[in-house]
């Protein structure tokens, strides 16, 4: 794969201009593990034919960005047709219909999901996760040309273990007002995700993957998540491991941000990691993300902060639609679409280059629309 990946890296980099060539986003290239792809063909033509997504637009802003994908998604003419569903976070389990369609089409684009606080309503995206072992998270928090930031340089790699720790869902009361709950670590997950970590360094020459943990604390817990790593690094000699505890990762994070590579995360971490890194790049309106596991994968804005919104940005229409249109960028590269998403991915970041149509979150006063418009006008 990486061989393959190599002619499309140079394609990309001497198509571009040159201020986008700076920021060509190592996102797109993952590693699918277990993954056979099998493009569909018209037996007449032998040209491929489209390829069926399911798409969730959520709550909150979901439908506007969802539906600025869908706009752009007809604008450059991709290969691909929506199953679309309804489907909202404070529901209590997943629709049968909806897990039918993800497990047929294997590939799904998602808009935020509410999480409800409290009560006795599952988060909905935990449990996609479980169901569909999407044990990879997948956000990366780079610079964007045009678009000032404190820091430059950025440009992080955040994959964080989907499908245990804390996030377990193993709680309940000893007595009153006394709750236990249990954060799992297994070898099994932690090694799986420290190969994704070193595949996806080596697959987009990457020179360095950082652990984050509290093993000084969490001694049996996160002690075992190093070992794994430690293990899986033996494997990759050409690429430098390091370790950094959580607390002086979130510092360093705020101090130095370009000293950091790849990470890899437990669950926590991670969800933390990555809010922190993109808030430092450019904010949460522009990371997208991919989580992905042995046969599935969802594709959605990569920030989880904000990724429902605000009740008055819902009914402004002004939500930021950048971050799934690069996420739906990530989707078509799975789905060996690399040229739509050349020409999408192009395009946003022009627009973000000119600076003339940016919603609230980057400086602007642009709605969602304005900005969907303006991406499409700049499609090549």
């Amino acid at each position: 794969m990486a061989q393959r990946t190599a002619p499309i890296l140079k394609k990309l980099l001497s198509g571009n201009p040159s201020h986008l060539r700076s920021c060509v986003r190592s996102i797109t290239y993952m590693p699918r593990p277990g993954y056979t792809s099998e493009k569909p063909i018209n037996p007449i033509t032998g040209v491929g034919i489209s390829r069926p997504v399911t798409l969730i637009p959520g709550d909150g802003i979901g439908p506007l960005v969802t539906g600025a994908v869908e706009q752009v998604m007809n604008a450059i003419q991709a290969p691909v047709t929506f199953e679309k569903f309804d489907v909202h976070g404070n529901m209590n389990k997943m629709p049968d219909e909806v897990m039918d369609s993800i497990k047929r089409n294997k590939v799904c684009l998602k808009g935020g999901l509410i999480t409800p606080l409290g009560g006795g309503v599952n988060s909905l995206n935990l449990m996609l996760r479980k169901e569909l072992d999407l044990f990879v998270s997948l956000v990366n928090c780079c610079n964007f040309p045009g678009l000032p930031t404190r820091h430059d340089n950025v440009d992080i790699v955040v994959i964080r273990e989907n499908t245990e720790g804390e996030y377990s869902g193993l709680e309940h009361e000893v007595v009153p007002g006394v709750v236990e709950s249990h954060k799992v670590i297994t070898k099994f997950c932690s090694e799986r995700i420290a190969k994704y970590a070193f595949e996806y360094a080596h697959l987009n020459n990457r020179k360095t993957v950082t652990a984050v943990h509290k093993a000084n604390i969490m001694k049996l817990a996160d002690g075992l998540f190093l070992e794994s790593c430690r293990e899986i690094a033996k494997s990759y000699p050409d690429i430098k491991y390091n370790e950094i505890i959580v607390d002086n990762c979130c510092m360093q994070l705020v101090s130095k941000p370009e000293q950091f590579d790849v990470m890899v995360t437990p669950n926590l971490y991670g969800n933390l990691v990555a809010n922190t890194a993109a808030g430092i790049a450019g904010g949460t309106g522009v990371m997208p993300g991919g989580n992905v596991g042995i046969e599935y994968a969802i594709f959605e804005q990569g920030a989880s902060a904000g990724n429902v919104g605000k009740p008055k940005m819902v009914e402004k229409k002004k939500a930021n639609p950048v971050a799934l249109l690069l996420s739906s960028a990530m989707m078509l590269r799975h789905l060996e679409l690399p040229d739509f998403a050349d020409r999408l991915e192009t395009a946003v970041k022009r627009v973000i280059y000119e600076g003339k149509y940016r919603t609230k979150d980057l400086g602007g006063s642009s709605t969602t629309q304005e900005v969907t418009d303006a991406v499409i006008s700049a499609l090549e």
